[in-house]
């Protein structure tokens, strides 16, 4: 997928500090190439429940964002991110302080 597609995908708007930091992200993300369509797969699927794949602002990885409205909807969002977890073997890491995981990369 060419990067100016991802970032549209992803709800950005292209430029050339995004493109950077969108590339800085793929070569930090083990195994990305297996893995990118999934990421876009996730993003899709948690639209629904209001959280959304982005790029981390703190760290160069993926963050997955859960704003859900309510409790349960937050826990379906968190079954489907566990979901894709094991499915697609990607290592994530719980983010302690918000509702949210980074995306670590392939986990073989």
């Amino acid at each position: 997928m060419q990067h100016e597609a991802m970032l549209t995908q992803l709800g950005y708007v292209s430029n050339e500090a995004l493109l950077r930091q969108l590339k800085q992200i793929e070569e930090n993300t083990v195994g990305y190439e297996k893995i990118q369509k999934h990421i876009m797969d996730l993003h899709d699927a948690l639209k629904v429940d209001g959280s959304f794949v982005a790029m981390s602002n703190t760290r160069d990885n993926f963050k997955i964002k859960i704003e859900a409205l309510s409790p349960k909807i937050a826990e379906e969002a968190d079954e489907k991110i566990q979901h894709f977890s094991d499915k697609f073997k990607i290592k994530i890491e719980k983010n302690e302080t918000k509702n949210a995981y980074y995306i670590i990369g392939f986990d073989n």
